[in-house]
């Protein structure tokens, strides 16, 4: 009778122990997770989202390793550039694990790991450029960090999507000093596009007088040509005239001799009337004489063919 309880308590400890035996032997992965199975303390597989079944007594869950992307906010530090400027330097990572194995063996913290890797780096890349350039090119910063923190994490399983440097701060001095230089630029800048307006217009001003002075020329060249071939014929028709007159002398017309005398008789009136201090002009001569004598010589033209238009006009 009194072995009765204590077989009792023996199937009950035994049924409780293959209980809890079997409820660790089912583990169920959820999705994003991979977890590590280990046989007496070493790895043996890798077991992916989903409903799984160890070995009881025998495997047991290493390492859960989260299998999504994650974002590292790198520690701030500051960073001596090329030129011995101090600028602090805030960044960020987004990494993702691609070996469960590697990253939950091979390294001992992950995070921490990639952390220091990260600012190793990148005090390396700004330290190897000036301040100007490390403020100016954020993006080759950002490509040289990724690929060298991407190479140097490979060993741990990790595959390095972005690094992003968040902020480069200088030194409020440093940032005086930008500032007042930025300033002098700007006003250089502008001194150089007034010098070059005022050069542009000087230049616009020096080609539109030549521009005048050339059609000044060329005008007064086209009025030196048409005074010469106006003199050219008028030279012709009174060399045509004068022909013509000593024909008809020399044929006996008595009248031809008075186009000589009426000729200088009109050049002389000519210029006693241009003359400033001719007040009173005497004509000593008969005018009914003079126009009877040029009405002749009219006589003669008309006879030889030229019009009074022509050359006795200019004549």
């Amino acid at each position: 009778m009194q072995d009765i309880p204590v077989f009792g308590i023996f199937v009950g400890v035994l049924v409780l122990f293959a209980l809890i035996a079997i409820w660790r032997a089912v583990r169920t992965v959820p999705q994003g997770e991979q977890w590590t199975v280990e046989r007496f303390g070493r790895y043996t597989r890798t077991l992916r989202p989903g409903l799984h079944f160890l070995v009881p007594l025998i495997e047991s869950i290493g390492r859960k390793v989260n299998m999504m992307e994650t974002v590292l906010d790198i520690d701030s530090q500051e960073v001596i550039t090329r030129d011995n400027a101090t600028v602090r330097a805030d960044a960020v990572a987004f990494y993702q694990v691609v070996d469960a194995a590697m990253a939950a063996y091979e390294v001992r913290n992950l995070e921490l790991a990639l952390n220091n890797l990260s600012m190793t780096n990148i005090r390396s890349v700004i330290g190897a450029i000036d301040l100007d350039d490390a403020l100016s090119n954020r993006e080759v910063i950002n490509a040289k960090l990724l690929s060298v923190i991407d190479q140097a994490s490979n060993p741990w399983g990790v595959k390095v999507t972005r690094v992003e440097i968040k902020d480069l701060s200088p030194p409020q001095d440093i940032t005086e000093a930008m500032g007042r230089q930025m300033k002098a630029e700007r006003e250089k800048r502008a001194d150089i596009l007034e010098a070059e307006g005022q050069k542009q217009a000087a230049i616009l001003k020096a080609e539109g007088v030549r521009e005048s002075q050339v059609r000044e020329a060329e005008g007064r060249k086209e009025a030196a040509f048409l005074d010469a071939e106006a003199r050219e014929r008028q030279a012709e028709a009174e060399a045509r005239a004068t022909e013509m007159v000593s024909k008809a002398i020399a044929e006996g017309d008595v009248q031809a001799i008075n186009y000589f005398v009426a000729q200088k008789y009109v050049e002389s009136l000519r210029d006693l009337a241009a003359s400033p201090n001719s007040k009173t002009i005497m004509v000593p001569i008969e005018a009914a004489g003079l126009v009877g004598s040029v009405g002749g010589i009219a006589d003669l033209f008309k006879k030889a063919g030229i019009t009074a238009g022509g050359g006795q006009g200019q004549a």
